[in-house]
């Protein structure tokens, strides 16, 4: 019998985790054919998130819990979770119930016809605010403009991976993973799957604007050095403004053609021009270098507190 497991990721669910894991549950148990294991992943809530987890694993030897000993983000939990899996196949999905959980036999389905990597792609968000639809439509169209990888677009971290998959993603020891763009990176046999997304069955969104920042600059740094080109192509540009400034002030000079003070339009233009895409530079240098500084430190994406029904 083949085994399915279900990776999800936790932070101040306390509202919703209850239900979440009984509409998951059912849906499993009518898969008869498979056998199949919960796995959450409590990404250091701060709430009663974890008590009610260990309540549910109390009753049903089929959930596993993973504690993580702060909070780490989305991503580290997601990770932390498909290293633990033992299943045929790992369908990661959050615990808000956005992405209805009865969608996944059909995902299964597609699963068994040879698709190693089914994906989740939103034909409408439900619930969403105008500001949150224009920023995720901006992000994915900067990110396939940006990156070497073609990422979908209106695709998020609910998928079904085949166990080949999730093997090959747990050898990549890179901190600051965008799981979404490695997902695309590996390759193997992808289908999207299209579904329409609900509204937020119970408390608040997990990741408000700086954390989105975040993510976006996670997968644009990880999966693009054009950045770096694009600040080539700004020096390129300011060399040639400059030799443009100067023919300008020499023919100003011998036309008298500047009423304004000598000098003025020029010293201004220049500084003000080649300050902002130096400092536009050194942000962009920094956000790499900083990168590097993170890997060499070789600290853990995250650490474990507590591990229940995992032998």
């Amino acid at each position: 019998m083949k085994k399915i497991s279900v990776v999800i990721p936790m932070y101040n669910e306390e509202e919703v985790a209850k239900t979440s894991y009984l509409r998951i549950q059912k849906v499993m148990e009518d898969l008869k054919q498979y056998d199949y294991e919960m796995l959450f992943v409590d990404d250091g809530s701060r709430d009663k998130t974890l008590s009610l987890l260990e309540e549910i694993a109390k009753e049903n030897q089929k959930v596993k819990i993973l504690s993580l000993s702060r909070n780490f983000g989305h991503q580290a939990a997601v990770t932390a979770g498909i290293q633990y899996v033992i299943g045929d196949a790992v369908i990661i999905m959050d615990a808000d119930l956005q992405d209805p959980p009865e969608l996944l036999p059909e995902m299964v389905a597609l699963w068994e016809e040879g698709n190693e990597v089914i994906y989740g792609q939103r034909r409408s968000r439900k619930g969403e605010s105008a500001f949150k639809l224009l920023t995720a439509k901006m992000f994915y169209r900067t990110l396939n403009a940006l990156s070497d990888v073609e990422i979908p677009k209106d695709t998020g971290d609910f998928r079904l991976v085949d166990k080949k998959v999730i093997d090959v993603i747990n050898t990549m020891p890179e901190h600051n993973k965008f799981l979404r763009g490695l997902f695309s990176w590996v390759g193997f046999q992808q289908k999207a799957y299209f579904y329409e997304r609900e509204e937020r069955k119970a408390g608040k969104t997990k990741y408000p604007f700086q954390k989105m920042w975040k993510l976006a600059s996670d997968g644009i740094i990880s999966f693009s050095t054009k950045p770096l080109k694009i600040v080539g192509g700004l020096g390129c540009v300011t060399i040639i403004l400059s030799i443009a400034i100067l023919i300008y002030s020499l023919v100003s000079y011998v036309f008298q053609l500047n009423h304004l003070t000598p000098g003025w339009t020029s010293i201004m233009v220049a500084i003000t021009l080649f300050s902002g895409v130096q400092l536009v530079s050194i942000w962009i240098i920094s956000e790499y270098i900083a990168r590097i500084y993170d890997e060499t430190r070789q600290r853990p994406e995250y650490i474990i507190d507590k591990k229940i029904n995992i032998e």
